[in-house]
């Protein structure tokens, strides 16, 4: 049984998943919006949304806990001097999971996430 066991495994060692996570959401924070699995979106999303809160507060300290995640420079840059101050006044719910259809090649859902404007 699953009880109290939180998040999705995705078919992936904790590893590999811990690193999809860190580049899906460097893309993320980097182009605005990416196009991925529906789980995956789902789950990009509540390992990104702690990360802008962080980035509202905008210290010291908050910038180097978001920094073990996010190692691109230009990314953490552009989060903390773009993205946090753009949510200031928004009490949570930065992104947005849109469903677009199904990949061709093997049918699985497709969605997009973006950061809410």
């Amino acid at each position: 049984m699953r009880h109290q066991k939180k998040g999705r495994k995705l078919n992936r060692t904790a590893e590999h998943r811990s690193m999809m996570l860190r580049n899906m959401a460097t893309s993320l924070f980097r182009h605005g919006r990416i196009e991925t699995t529906v789980a995956k979106a789902k789950e990009l999303r509540t390992y990104a949304e702690p990360l802008i809160t962080r980035a509202k507060q905008g210290d010291l300290h908050a910038r180097r806990v978001v920094a073990r995640k996010i190692r691109d420079g230009e990314v953490l840059t552009r989060l903390f001097e773009e993205i946090g101050p753009r949510y200031a006044d928004r009490p949570g719910g930065y992104t947005r999971v849109i469903k677009v259809g199904h990949r061709p090649g093997d049918a699985a859902d497709l969605a997009i996430i973006e950061l809410v404007e």
